[in-house]
């Protein structure tokens, strides 16, 4: 398997995306504006100590204050501390734990996500180039993907010779077939970081910063950049030569994967299919590559994605069909998850298959590519429905939640009330406010789109309307109004409001600029003065120009108009008429 890191860094963001045998995998965006807090060390104060959710709320100096679990409270030798029998039985209080007011010191293990704020711990973590120390446990621990026995029994050796009493380490995979002396230099390096917070802690005032963990480009070389990479192309110099300075100091032997991209023409992220990859990923479907797709779908509890065949049909018989659509969608859904950075409950509802080797085969495939992702996932197995439930450590916000924002105008639900809606649910207004008043006529504006409703073919819905309620009414329409919105602009005589809702007279001359041409009669133009339409004979074709008209004929709803030359005169194309 290719794996390649690809890194573009500029002054208003840094990217980072991880290809693996050409298809994007993740991807990682850091802005001087939104500096990431997970991993980072504070010295928090205790604000709520909350008995009933087992939790206490701490300052951190952020928006929100961060969320404490009791069991993240425990440190050793504390009333209630992890050696307790009672701490992991639910027996002890978060009240015998922290009380508030106090000052404790915390790192962030979630970052603040929509309404919720930071998850933190007392359990402090320094992750290093081979090594992660623990500082407030003891314990040693090798990573899981080391296989070999005997190597992972000479690093437990190393790592119980070299670790503080009292304190815990976790060898990392890329300490494989390292020396002591290279394990001994990293442990130092982060013990110094923890003797600094310490020494901060004494310092500072709560709340505040202690330690900030290093920056997305750093990061992806400490915990990323290992035997399994290929190469780490980089698109800017500076951050080349301070990726090569890092190396030279913790892995010199990794510095000639690292090479710098000059090809100024072609964007780095463009060449790889990145930029296409995180569009789609902003995206509901997928396609697959036989032509099946899946759709993703996000709630504010779970996410749920539906695989479906799509154009897809096979060549033996629905069985197979289904199940070749069900384990190409196992790689593209991981990828996906991977790619969006989606966490919490995952719900997939694959297509109904009745062999049960084939659901065997299918949930073993879906469990294949999540081993290649290093976020922790738990799959919990089918559902009496035939659905998968499965869960994903949520870290940090999800990609669309940090490139979008909630739509203004929909207001995040993805629909709006129908015009033909709109238009019932404002008729139903008018006659409300006309039985309460005594006035003959009313000015009602609202969206273009529900004006045509309200209007209806030659007026005729206007006019009904008018027939049921004895007034006169006048309708505007105004492109600054949202569709489900409508203003009441003025009530008063028929006179009165039709001087403010006709804002031009029969002979006017006018300058309009053509705005769109005429949706049943394309050779005409339409213009609008304050919503109200000037429909501009054989102005269709110039639209985005202004024109001076004038206007020859007026009703409630338009005016009509025609063009006039540089003397005033009607246009020479329109003479004939």
């Amino acid at each position: 398997m290719t794996r390649e890191i690809l890194i573009s860094a500029n002054t208003d963001e840094t990217r980072v995306a991880l290809v693996e045998d050409g298809s994007v995998v993740e991807f990682y965006v850091e802005k001087p504006s939104s500096q990431k807090t997970a991993g980072n060390v504070y010295l928090g104060k205790v604000i709520n100590v909350l008995p009933g959710m087992q939790a206490a709320f701490v300052d951190i100096g952020q928006e929100k204050n961060a969320f404490l679990y009791v069991d993240d409270a425990f440190l050793p030798g504390e009333n209630g501390g992890r050696g307790s029998s009672r701490s992991r039985k639910g027996r002890t209080s978060i009240k015998e734990v922290v009380k508030p007011g106090q000052t404790i010191v915390v790192q962030v293990t979630k970052e603040a996500i929509g309404t919720k704020g930071a998850r933190v711990t007392r359990h402090i973590t320094f992750p290093g180039r081979y090594l992660v120390l623990m500082p407030t446990v003891n314990y040693i621990g090798v990573s899981r993907r080391i296989t070999s026995e005997d190597e992972r029994q000479r690093l437990r050796k190393i790592a119980r010779e070299v670790k503080p009493p009292d304190m815990g380490v976790i060898i990392r995979t890329v300490a494989e077939g390292k020396t002591r002396e290279e394990i001994e230099r990293d442990l130092l390096f982060v013990l110094r970081l923890w003797e600094k917070v310490q020494q901060n802690s004494q310092q500072q005032k709560a709340p505040a910063l202690l330690h900030r963990d290093l920056g997305l480009v750093m990061r992806m070389v400490r915990d990323e950049l290992n035997q399994e990479t290929t190469r780490m192309l980089v698109d800017d110099c500076y951050t080349y030569a301070k990726i090569l300075e890092l190396l030279q100091s913790v892995s010199p032997e990794m510095k000639d994967r690292v090479i710098y991209y000059r090809d100024r023409e072609i964007p780095m992220f463009s060449l790889y299919g990145v930029e296409a990859a995180i569009e789609q990923a902003l995206h509901r479907q997928v396609w697959l590559k036989s032509g099946g797709y899946i759709v993703i779908d996000k709630t504010e509890a779970l996410t749920v994605i539906d695989v479906n065949t799509g154009r897809f049909v096979g060549s033996k018989n629905l069985s197979d069909t289904v199940f070749r659509t069900n384990m190409e969608a196992c790689e593209e859904i991981v990828r996906q998850l991977r790619l969006r950075d989606i966490g919490g409950i995952i719900v997939i509802d694959f297509i109904d298959m009745d062999n049960p080797e084939h659901r065997a085969r299918v949930l073993d495939e879906l469990e294949k590519h999540l081993k290649k992702d290093h976020t922790k996932t738990v799959v919990v197995g089918l559902t009496g429905l035939g659905l998968v439930e499965m869960t994903r450590k949520k870290v940090r916000q999800s990609l669309d939640a940090v490139m979008t924002r909630m739509c203004p105008y929909c207001g995040g639900k993805g629909t709006v009330l129908s015009e033909e809606t709109v238009a019932s649910k404002i008729r139903r207004e008018i006659r409300r406010l006309l039985r309460n008043s005594h006035s003959e006529a009313v000015l009602v504006e609202v969206n273009p789109n529900v004006a045509s409703y309200l209007i209806g073919p030659g007026g005729a819905n206007l006019k009904q309307l008018e027939k049921e309620t004895a007034r006169s009414i006048f309708i505007r329409g105004s492109e600054d109004l949202h569709i489900e919105d409508m203003n009441v602009k003025a009530l008063g005589s028929k006179e009165e409001i039709a001087g403010k809702a006709i804002p031009v007279r029969i002979g006017d001359v006018l300058e309009l600029e053509v705005e769109e041409p005429h949706s049943q009669n394309p050779m005409d133009g339409i213009a609008r003065i304050e919503g109200y339409v000037i429909d501009i004979k054989d102005g269709g074709s110039r639209v985005g120009e202004k024109l001076q008209v004038r206007i020859t004929s007026c009703l409630r709803t338009f005016a009509k108009a025609i063009i006039l030359d540089s003397q005033g005169r009607r246009s020479g194309s329109q003479v004939s008429d």
